[in-house]
């Protein structure tokens, strides 16, 4: 897993509440048993339209958005089913952290297990970005986890600070997911294995 200490990029605004698993990986993409080639079908049924066609008023479609690496967006995001290819969508698209006012417990847990930065901020100043970035095509941020802090990146920066779960923190930091948690242990685990007698597994 990539360490995440600091990131900065362009905002982009998705302008919905309660968005859910289902609309963020349609169902019918999930039939692959790989883990690359999702980021293409992210929000599919939204940015696609019937004939196959890219949708032009679905707001990351907008040119303005082009290559925008921070999401912003609203209350109780990642509801629904516990997919984790939800969270693979959303990285392989190349967002490198989402905001809003609150995510779905689920997908919060499953975004620190693979790397990916979600920031809780108010509902006001979530608010405000979305004005921010409506006046300032092109805006970026900066988001630093070391200091939980985002700081949009104006003549007169305008910050936010988000409180963070320590471990989850710490693990992101570090790029440490279940597999690089479990290595950390590994010359406990050699011993273990080196005494252990192979007939009582039997």
């Amino acid at each position: 897993m990539t360490p995440f200490k600091s990131h900065r990029g362009i905002l982009a605004t998705l302008d919905r509440a309660n968005v859910d698993t289902d609309q963020i990986i349609p169902k019918q993409f999930l039939k692959s048993i790989q883990r690359p080639g999702f980021g293409e079908n992210l929000f599919f049924d939204w940015r696609t339209l019937p004939d196959g066609k890219s949708n032009p008023q679905f707001e990351l479609n907008a040119p303005r958005f082009k290559g925008a690496t921070i999401l912003v967006t609203r209350s109780n995001f990642g509801s629904g089913s516990s997919r984790e290819h939800a969270v693979w969508a959303i990285q392989q698209y190349g967002f490198k952290a989402v905001i809003a006012p609150s995510f779905a417990d689920i997908f919060r847990n499953n975004s620190g297990k693979n790397g990916l930065l979600t920031v809780e901020l108010k509902e006001s100043e979530v608010e405000e970005i979305f004005l921010m970035v409506g006046r300032y095509s092109g805006l970026e941020a900066t988001v630093n986890l070391d200091e939980q802090r985002v700081t949009l990146n104006l003549a007169e920066e305008i910050s936010f600070h988000f409180e963070m779960d320590a471990t989850v923190k710490e693990h992101l930091i570090h790029g440490l997911d279940a597999i690089g948690l479990t290595l950390k242990h590994a010359e406990v685990i050699s011993a273990f294995e080196a005494k252990h007698d192979p007939q009582l597994s039997q």
